[in-house]
């Protein structure tokens, strides 16, 4: 009887306690919340979100529609979700871009959401800069702490080509975003590992590699070896390693998935369903992935430097310069993101020499996935010798920037053999440093006695004193002299146009004659410049111009902006047939009907062709040149199709698959370029493009007659010429068996 009757007493006894304790407990306050919030938030984190913010957003209209080949496909996307899924360039569903979606994705929802304007697809690639930086920021931090997170942090947003990707439509920012997630993952992972759990992280790890190779295919695959040797490294411990290995195959089964999920997509759909893939000659995904963005980029292709006028000058810059291992440091890429490539060298092998890649050792994981994705990249990019251009380098520009910070507060460590390394580590940084801005006459005259002056200092107290204050007050000097440079080109970069095909950073006296976007350098185009515009000069077959009909004297090519003018700023045009600022066309381009050809073929006006089909029942004009269709597109959402890929070299259609679009009545029109023109790449380059489909447009379809002459083409109407079209080809097989 007692036992029943006890529940009741201890319960009132509880009863009675309660009132008293919430007397005496401190009430809350309404700003207690956010005080606990206050806490939790780290000011320099907010200080570099701050600083990437106004580098990537400052003055960000200047930049117009930045690459027209991009924009154009974001207007078509935006219009038709047929368009959008398949990353259509023309709104006809012709052909596609030669890149995945995911990039012009977000850009194209942004459109849909606030419009179609410059902003709508700048204002989210901004943004990704700076989730990269504060990502950065974490992921040295949670090994390293505090200071290595924000060194980090900080050498990124400075770097010149981080800035001017941040400010470009290119798919870059995006790239580099899902790259730096994949490894904040997997350190997450890293540090779930003693536990023998981390799966979930390496899923996520898997699913921002996926995402990468949404957005720019094989490259994004650099971060994989270092993550998975890393995990192998570290996991076992827990569990073993096959456990490891099975938690693994984990994260590469939702890359698998998430990276194959539009390839895959595009496979299973009928060829008659979907447009051409650009760049390919057999129509099929597959090719896209591991020829033209993928072997080919690496182990050259038509249309690299060794076909656009040699190994040397302008074409060569344009093409990252010589492959080698000094590649890094040479003037198409040294001053983009090169400035601290050897604190970085240094920096990772200070961590590896302190952690000895012991496993239970937070730093070895962290240094082999870091470390892994910096030595590929850097290798990679260093042997290149297909289709590469500067602005690639700022995918190497996050996992340097991690290997600065870190590496800094590690040279600080009270250990022997920092002693000793941290003086070669500056010695490392300043020489690399000098190099790199001894290939810009004329640039930052100031910097060497400032950085030899300040690493000298620095040197000598890390040697000699033992205050852990001073040493550290004497490094940050030293870093704060190495950074300089890159921080005055990255601020540099706000002061002109980073728009046009390649996006580049640092100052514009610099780029004249250097690396970066057509239309405002030298050997790309830019007014007044020694080399003159890529159209100029004698590069070419038959001492024409290489790309355009520019001047041989220098000049700018007929239908680009030289100087002020409503569509440009004073000498930063935008590239031949590109666009300037967002409002009103740029100076020396019609305000309607773009170029054909631009900025890889004629440099001619459309306005007299588009005149003329619209008046007579419309439809789809098909050139050779995406680069020409997006002009128009951009213009005034013109039906305008090219069917040759970028430049009118990198797709091959065949003669029946045009049949189809025209009988399709997705095609109707075919403008073919006169003899000679079309944007070749010299006269080592073979491919034939859409030559072929053009000739047997020229062969069945009407000729037509326009009042201007300033088209350098002929205009075919091929309404119900299908099947001329297709005869052609069987006359051909006749020729060639005979």
């Amino acid at each position: 009887m007692s036992l029943p009757n006890s529940k009741p007493s201890l319960a009132a006894a509880s009863a009675s306690a309660a009132p008293a304790a919430s007397i005496d407990a401190p009430r809350p306050r309404p700003l207690d919340g956010v005080r606990r919030i206050a806490r939790r938030v780290r000011p320099e984190l907010l200080v570099l979100c701050a600083l990437a913010a106004v580098l990537n957003l400052w003055s960000l209209s200047r930049n117009g529609w930045a690459n027209d080949y991009y924009s154009a496909a974001v207007r078509s996307m935006a219009g038709s979700w047929h368009d959008f899924l398949f990353a259509s360039l023309d709104h006809s569903g012709v052909m596609t871009v030669d890149k995945p979606p995911l990039a012009l994705w977000v850009q194209a929802l942004s459109v849909r959401l606030f419009g179609y304007h410059p902003l709508s697809m700048l204002v989210p690639q901004a943004l990704m800069g700076v989730a990269s930086v504060a990502l950065v920021y974490d992921l040295v931090r949670r090994p390293f702490g505090r200071v290595a997170g924000a060194l980090a942090g900080l050498a990124l947003a400075t770097t010149p080509i981080t800035v001017a990707v941040s400010r470009h439509n290119n798919p870059d920012a995006l790239l580099v975003l899902c790259c730096v997630a994949a490894l904040w993952c997997a350190v997450r992972a890293f540090e779930a590992a003693p536990s023998g759990r981390g799966t979930r992280w390496l899923v996520l790890s898997g699913v921002c590699v996926g995402l990468g190779f949404e957005t720019k295919m094989l490259v994004a695959l650099v971060v994989v070896p270092g993550i998975a040797l890393a995990w192998l490294w570290v996991a076992p411990a827990a569990r073993g390693r096959l456990h490891a290995l099975g938690q693994l195959l984990w994260g590469g089964l939702a890359m698998l998935v998430v990276g194959g999920a539009w390839p895959l997509l595009v496979e299973l759909t009928p060829a008659s369903a979907r447009p051409w893939i650009s760049g390919t000659s057999d129509n099929r995904v597959l090719s896209l992935i591991f020829e033209y963005n993928g072997v080919g980029r690496v182990d050259g292709q038509a249309g690299g430097p060794g076909g656009i006028g040699g190994r040397g000058g302008g074409a060569n810059t344009m093409f990252g310069g010589s492959a080698g291992p000094l590649r890094l440091l040479g003037q198409a890429l040294g001053g983009q993101a090169g400035w601290l490539l050897g604190l970085a060298l240094a920096g990772g092998v200070a961590i590896l020499v302190s952690s000895r890649l012991r496993p239970r050792d937070a730093r070895s994981g962290w240094l082999i996935a870091v470390g892994g994705a910096f030595v590929t990249t850097a290798v990679l990019f260093s042997e290149a010798s297909g289709i590469f251009h500067p602005y690639y380098v700022s995918l190497l520009a996050p996992f340097a920037a991690a290997l600065v910070g870190a590496g800094s507060v590690t040279l600080l460590r009270r250990e022997t053999p920092m002693c000793v390394l941290a003086p070669l580590a500056l010695l490392a940084a300043v020489v690399v440093e000098l190099v790199v801005r001894s290939r810009y006459a004329g640039q930052l005259e100031w910097l060497p006695p400032v950085v030899i002056g300040a690493c000298a200092l620095a040197a000598l107290v890390l040697v000699v004193a033992r205050s852990r204050r001073l040493r550290r007050g004497a490094l940050l000097g030293a870093l704060v002299a190495l950074m300089l440079a890159p921080t005055v080109w990255a601020f540099d970069t706000l002061g002109h146009a980073a728009s046009g095909t390649f996006p580049a950073g640092g100052p514009q006296s610099a780029l004249s004659g250097g690396p970066g976007g057509f239309g405002r350098m030298g050997a790309f185009g830019g007014p007044g410049a020694a080399r003159g515009w890529i159209g100029g000069g004698t590069g070419g077959a038959n001492g024409q111009p290489l790309f355009g009909t520019g001047s041989a004297q220098g000049g700018p090519p007929e239908g680009a902006g030289a100087g002020a003018g409503p569509g440009g700023e004073s000498g930063a045009p935008s590239f031949p047939g590109g666009r300037g600022a967002a409002t009103g066309p740029p100076a020396g381009r019609s305000a309607g009907g773009g170029a054909i050809g631009a900025p890889f073929g004629q440099g001619q006006s459309l306005t007299s062709v588009l005149s003329y089909t619209r008046a007579h029942g419309g439809g789809t004009i098909a050139v050779s040149s995406q680069s020409s269709a997006a002009t128009a597109i951009v213009d005034e959402h013109a039906e305008v199709a090219g069917i040759g890929g970028f430049s009118g070299r990198e797709s091959d259609p065949s003669v029946k698959w045009l049949a189809e679009e025209v009988r399709a009545g997705k095609i109707r029109w075919v403008l073919a370029e006169a003899q000679g023109q079309g944007g070749g790449f010299g006269p080592s380059d073979s491919r034939k493009g859409a030559k072929t489909a053009m000739a047997a447009a020229a062969k069945a379809c009407t000729a037509v007659t326009l009042e201007s002459s300033s088209t350098a083409g002929t205009l075919y109407d091929c309404s119900g010429r299908a099947a001329a079209l297709e005869a052609t080809t069987a006359q051909a097989a006749r020729r060639t068996a005979a």
